[in-house]
């Protein structure tokens, strides 16, 4: 067994991709007495940490701020029922819980992105957010969103930590249709990408949000989906598999994270504090969010 363990500040999601493919590329030349096949890198990360620090600056950096300032003036904090009162200190203390849609689900959520002119992780985030509201009967929700931070072709050889987390505040107001939100949605995820330059740390100390130690800064829940191929080590003579392993921790209330495992799969994962949420609540509420899903792909013009 291989265990590969290394924090955020060197590494990402993605960057688990690019070691994955040259460590199988070295494994089979070294096994071969070959000397190392991979180019020099044009960039390192250090380049961009400079690059990044010349260009963020002056009205570059003012551009971002304003824009961000203005989206999340008197955003409020989510009240999310939860099985247990919310520690005067929040935890870290996590489980996860798996669910799949079903291939005719997929489908029907592609027709449906596909109809409306936007992504398949606009339609999940819309879901999402529709099932949040249902919780909490809020209509001003924010949600965390990572995002790769890789806009230049030159670093997406890199190992380092370029991610970035999108801070997406969502308006339901109105009773709206389910494909008005999904417009709104597609404006504001737009939006944001547009302004993704300015990194999350920076706008936390920016905004100086109104501390409590009870939950995080902006945003109590997060959603992401990736839909990159599944990462494989290949290794000549060997076979690889992987091992799944909860790290047993949850950086936030709830975290709902999609794999396109491929053309017909669509596995779900709810990770929650477990000094908040029993486990059934969760089965629960991943059963809420596939009919709710159902339900929109029939009739995306319900409220």
């Amino acid at each position: 067994v291989m265990l590969l363990t290394m924090h955020n500040i060197i590494s990402d999601g993605w960057s688990m991709g690019v070691l994955f493919q040259e460590l199988s590329v070295l494994y089979e030349a070294f096994s071969k007495g070959e000397p190392s096949p991979l180019p020099e890198l044009p960039v390192q990360y250090a380049d961009y940490a400079r690059w990044q620090r010349e260009w963020l600056q002056g009205e570059q950096l003012n551009a971002q701020l304003s824009y961000w300032k203005k989206q999340l003036y008197g955003a409020s904090t989510l009240q999310l029922p939860s099985d247990r009162p919310r520690l005067h200190v929040q935890s870290s203390c996590g489980a996860k819980q798996s669910f799949v849609l079903s291939e005719t689900l997929l489908k029907g959520l592609r027709r449906l992105s596909d109809q409306h002119g936007v992504t398949l992780f606009m339609t999940l985030l819309a879901l999402y957010q529709t099932l949040l509201h249902r919780y909490t009967g809020q209509d001003d929700i924010i949600v965390g969103s990572p995002i790769a931070g890789r806009n230049h072709s030159q670093v997406e050889g890199l190992i380092g930590p370029f991610l970035n987390v999108l801070v997406l505040r969502i308006n339901l107001s109105g009773n709206p249709t389910f494909q008005d939100l999904l417009a709104r949605v597609r404006e504001i995820c737009l939006d944001g990408y547009d302004h993704a330059d300015l990194s999350f740390e920076k706008l936390v100390e920016e905004l100086h949000p109104q501390r409590d130690l009870s939950h995080n800064p902006l945003f109590q829940v997060t959603f992401a989906l990736r839909n990159t191929p599944t990462l494989l080590l290949e290794l000549p003579g060997l076979t690889a598999q992987d091992f799944e392993i909860g790290s047993g921790i949850a950086r936030v209330d709830l975290h709902l994270f999609f794999i396109v495992e491929s053309e017909t799969a669509l596995r779900g994962w709810l990770i929650y504090n477990t000094d908040l949420f029993d486990a059934s609540t969760i089965n629960r509420m991943a059963g809420h969010f596939q009919m709710i899903a159902e339900a929109m792909v029939a009739n995306p013009n319900q409220q």
